[in-house]
């Protein structure tokens, strides 16, 4: 309802998740992976990223020892959501059919094309902070970047390694499965 004088108008419901049925089951990219069972439209919402929400700097301490975590930075990265839902299995693809939305604090998966029944659920990571780990990419797709980084994180850290005289490590491309 929206407030009009002292009245209330009924405002129309609006739909923003299209009903569809996830499933976790294993993934040729990591371990386990997220898949529909049904067919999602472009721009459709698949899934929200839900979990407890901290500084980063709490993340960073809570989870100093840990070789896994689902943190996804909200903003300006000195937020986020600890995720541990359906979201956490949805894996990093180099040529992703979903992206991440974030509007008013929440994050949203989103379909970037059309996807069939039995396709797992993917987006791009682009992952931007994550110390002197190497994040390896193994989704096989043919533009695959072989890193969970972003491009612009990929170039900053080939600068930082060339002004300190060290050669980023290189791994052999995989065969691609897609």
């Amino acid at each position: 309802m929206r407030p009009y004088g002292k009245f209330y108008i009924p405002t129309p419901r609006i739909r923003l998740f299209t009903r569809m049925a996830l499933m976790i089951r294993s993934s040729a990219i990591h371990a386990a992976g997220c898949y529909t069972t049904s067919a999602i439209r472009k721009g459709s919402r698949v899934a929200e990223y839900t979990g407890h929400l901290m500084t980063k700097a709490e993340a960073d301490k809570l989870y100093e020892h840990s070789p896994v975590t689902y943190l996804f930075g909200l903003g300006d990265g000195s937020m986020v959501i600890d995720g541990h839902s359906m979201t956490m299995f949805v894996n990093h693809s180099c040529d992703a059919n979903c992206e991440t939305e974030e509007i008013d604090g929440h994050v949203y998966v989103v379909a970037t094309r059309n996807i069939q029944p039995g396709e797992e659920i993917t987006y791009d990571y682009c992952l931007y902070d994550g110390g002197e780990e190497e994040a390896n990419c193994n989704c096989g797709s043919k533009g695959c970047r072989l890193t969970m980084y972003s491009p612009k994180e990929v170039k900053n850290r080939k600068k930082k390694a060339r002004l300190n005289g060290k050669k980023l490590a290189q791994r052999p491309k995989p065969a691609s499965n897609r």
